[in-house]
């Protein structure tokens, strides 16, 4: 095969490994991006066009034709949102409204929902069922949501629509955070592509520090523990309550491991480009409440539902017991976002029913706040409820999830603690690195960063390379998807 077959098929998108920010092809893309868009910087409109052809071309690598969907979704938002802004009466610009949120949801559950609602009807009347042959765009989540957030504003007046149908493509396809988050809002991105802040060598830095970061999170930690959580999660009943245990553990940190190691990594790219995306994670594992908690944990979501979702149903302002059916109705709907099973509408339920618990007690357990024993005691509860609830995020099936949970209650025994250890100290490490840095204060995470952006370029060098030969040393053989990839 020729050099030049060998670099098409390299460019073309494969199903089998679709490009992710933890694969070396990416990276050698990211190295060739950089010196072509410092060029262009000073060129506003060259560097838009050059990123928005760059994005979708990364977007055609991860999901294939699916980047032309993207492009129409793009394109109706667009026009909409200009029609949007001039229409003068209040059923036209309602009606707009609706047509966009219609369109952008009809999209979204086809591709998403279409097999799980067909299935159900089909319980319902016994009928035959075959499921479509429909594949899941990368990433539709989170840029549906971006859309819907986008007319939404504009009704409301607190963004104006985009001058160009480029920039709103930019803002919707922008590559750090298109395939998982963070769910960018428009009010506080569209300004940058306008503006565009051009990065000192400080932000530089400390993007390149917040990538360094991701990757010991995601093709590190998170890569390796997976593998022994796998194999729990796998067979559900072939292990000791204890090993199951380890399992659930595994997994709770696991998926924050590879969903906050993502968000650092996209929001490293940004910065290093001279672009701010919001945090996404606050060491949510901190958390003394389930409210404290979703403050903490995917905070682009959170924010999201609760200002499309949440408020809009009435939040708090209708007494009590709405203010419980908001939050439950919320949680419900964040919960079907996270994918088409009904072990993700329990997951999202049982959030709800935490929340609107946790808001019940308030009144009573406020005395106690600041007493050191109650902190314990409300975090312990805490970490227990959401660890139990992510096996059924985890599982392959409602039944698996209930056989992990039976068998860790039921087949405990201390006995395994000594054999478990002797034969999983690395991943036990790895577990105590990760719980042990939710133990440390915030100001420490920021001295560290500090740091790095004041060491000489071979010291940065330096830390670099041994984060790459610990990521290949402790690499399984294929690389692993991100976990939220799938929704």
């Amino acid at each position: 095969m020729s050099l030049i077959d060998n670099l098409l098929n390299l460019l073309s998108y494969q199903p089998d490994s679709p490009m992710l920010f933890s694969s070396g092809l990416f990276w050698g893309l990211f190295l060739v991006f950089l010196p072509v868009y410092a060029m262009l910087r000073n060129r506003h409109w060259q560097m838009v066009i050059f990123i928005v052809l760059f994005s979708l071309f990364f977007y055609y690598k991860s999901s294939g034709w699916f980047f032309l969907l993207l492009l129409f979704t793009s394109t109706v938002d667009w026009l909409l949102s200009r029609r949007l802004a001039t229409a003068k009466s209040r059923g036209t610009r309602r009606l707009i409204v609706a047509v966009s949120i219609t369109l952008s949801l009809s999209v979204l559950g086809y591709f998403k929902y279409a097999n799980f609602f067909l299935w159900n009807w089909n319980q319902m009347v016994q009928g035959n069922f075959q499921p479509l042959d429909i594949i899941l765009p990368v990433g539709i989540s989170f840029y549906t949501f971006q859309s819907i957030s986008y007319i939404v504003d504009v009704y409301r007046g607190s963004v104006k629509p985009t001058e160009t149908w480029v920039e709103y493509l930019f803002f919707l396809s922008f590559f750090p955070a298109l395939v998982a988050g963070p769910i960018v809002r428009a009010d506080y991105f569209i300004p940058q592509i306008r503006e565009h802040h051009k990065s000192t060598h400080a932000e530089v830095f400390a993007g390149f520090w917040m990538i360094v970061l991701g990757v010991v999170k995601k093709a590190l930690i998170a890569d390796y523990i997976s593998q022994y959580n796998d194999l729990i999660f796998d067979n559900p009943t072939g292990y000791t309550g204890f090993e199951s245990l380890m399992g659930v553990v595994g997994y709770t940190m696991q998926i924050y491991c590879d969903f906050s190691g993502y968000s650092d990594m996209a929001i490293g790219l940004a910065l290093i480009m001279g672009f701010r995306l919001t945090p996404n994670f606050d060491f949510p594992y901190q958390s003394k409440s389930l409210t404290e908690f979703w403050r903490r944990w995917h905070i682009s979501l959170s924010s999201w539902l609760r200002d499309y979702v949440y408020i809009p149903l009435g939040g708090n302002r209708k007494g009590t017991l709405r203010t419980y059916v908001n939050n439950f109705l919320t949680m419900l709907i964040g919960g079907l976002w996270h994918g088409a099973a009904w072990k993700f509408v329990f997951w999202g339920a049982m959030h709800g029913v935490g929340l609107a618990v946790n808001k019940a007690c308030r009144p009573f357990t406020k005395r106690f706040d600041g007493k050191w024993w109650f902190n314990v005691v409300a975090w312990s509860i805490t970490i227990v409820y959401v660890s139990l609830l992510w096996v059924f995020f985890r599982a392959d099936s409602w039944t698996d999830s209930w056989l992990i949970i039976k068998n860790i209650f039921t087949n405990f025994s201390p006995d395994h603690i000594i054999p478990f250890i002797k034969v999983r100290y690395v991943w036990l490490i790895m577990m105590c690195v990760i719980i042990g840095s939710h133990a440390l204060p915030r100001g420490f995470y920021d001295w560290l960063e500090d740091a790095f952006v004041h060491l000489r370029w071979i010291f940065k060098l330096l830390i670099f390379l041994i984060v790459v030969q610990l990521v290949v040393e402790f690499a399984s053989e294929d690389v692993a998807p991100f976990i939220y990839f799938q929704f």
